[in-house]
């Protein structure tokens, strides 16, 4: 007759001598006990590290989240310990593969306002705000919270042209899709905060137009060169021109200054003229006369006939005089 080793073991146990079998039945016991304390100890406790947050729940239902580090107590199989690193920066890819770096045409490819197409990247950064509503607020938040963000995205990108994409309009893109992404957060109330998203890379899909826009970019690189050095031309030569319409200018000054003068001198010496003249005007003509003629008539010789007309010897050359000082005949 044949017996398996399951029967075999009961057949001894049960051959053995009474107190044999007391105690086996003891030590077993014990064991049984020993596992059973070790296990429940094992389960009195847990450690929340400086970047989590406990979420326990007592019979399934939430009690309560101990917000400070350390050694925490529980009843074992009654309450539940649900750790969940919150201090900590969640990560992810639109468009892209954190992991393997390779695109993904279904997120990264985009219509933009002016009906042209475009593969943007996006990266962002979230943490977890509430641990409870993380858990059990809704499946899969982050999921959520990656669909949200390529709703808002494709919602932003198709109300810019291509151009600003491309170049100058990245920032404020990102400055609207993170705005709308808060706002859907503060709705869903999921437990989740954005703090950062930034477009990773933005590029046409073929290589054509790849080539194209990096002609405009070299473009505008050369464009701010040269203004650059227009700026450089215009600040050293500036100060050049200023000083040298400094230097016309002290000139004027000083040549309106001088005709002033000269005038101011002039009419004194018309002024004193003048009162001479006032005093004899008769003698002050005749002179006048004379002087007019010599200039008028350079080489003549002019003779004054001093005495009656047929008086010949009386006839005085008019240059002896000129070159003599004339009286003043009062």
């Amino acid at each position: 007759m044949n017996f398996n080793r399951d029967g075999w073991e009961v057949k001894k146990f049960n051959s053995m001598d009474p107190k044999s079998r007391k105690k086996i039945i003891r030590i077993a016991i014990a064991a049984i006990l020993i596992i059973a304390a070790i296990v429940l100890v094992s389960s009195s406790y847990y450690m929340v590290s400086d970047k989590q947050q406990a979420v326990l729940t007592t019979f399934g239902k939430y009690t309560g989240t101990p917000v400070d580090a350390g050694l925490h107590f529980k009843i074992p199989f009654i309450q539940q310990a649900y750790l969940v690193d919150v201090n900590v920066s969640l990560k992810q890819a639109i468009g892209y593969s954190l992991e393997s770096g390779l695109s993904i045409p279904n997120e990264s490819k985009m219509i933009t306002g002016d009906f042209n197409i475009v593969n943007v990247d996006f990266y962002m950064e979230y943490r977890i705000s509430d641990p409870y509503k993380y858990l059990f607020a809704s499946k899969e938040p982050d999921e959520i919270l990656k669909n949200i963000t390529q709703s808002r995205i494709r919602d932003i990108v198709s109300s810019y042209k291509v151009d600003e994409i491309l170049t100058t309009g990245k920032a404020e893109i990102q400055g609207k899709i993170k705005d709308l992404i808060v706002n859907e957060l503060d709705i869903y109330n999921i437990g989740l905060e954005l703090y950062d998203i930034k477009i990773q890379d933005a590029e046409p899909p073929t290589p054509e137009v790849i080539a194209a826009f990096k002609d405009v970019e070299t473009a505008k690189q050369y464009r701010q060169t040269v203004r650059n050095q227009a700026e450089a031309y215009k600040n050293e030569n500036i100060p050049k021109a200023q000083a040298e319409a400094d230097k016309l200018l002290q000139n004027a000054e000083f040549l309106k200054r001088d005709r002033i003068n000269e005038a101011f001198m002039l009419v004194a010496m018309f002024n004193a003229m003048y009162e001479q003249y006032a005093e004899s005007p008769n003698i002050h003509k005749q002179r006048m006369y004379y002087e007019m003629i010599e200039n008028v008539l350079p080489g003549i010789k002019v003779y004054i006939n001093a005495g009656s007309n047929d008086d010949i010897s009386m006839i005085l050359p008019l240059d002896d005089f000129i070159g003599a000082d004339i009286p003043n005949i009062g």
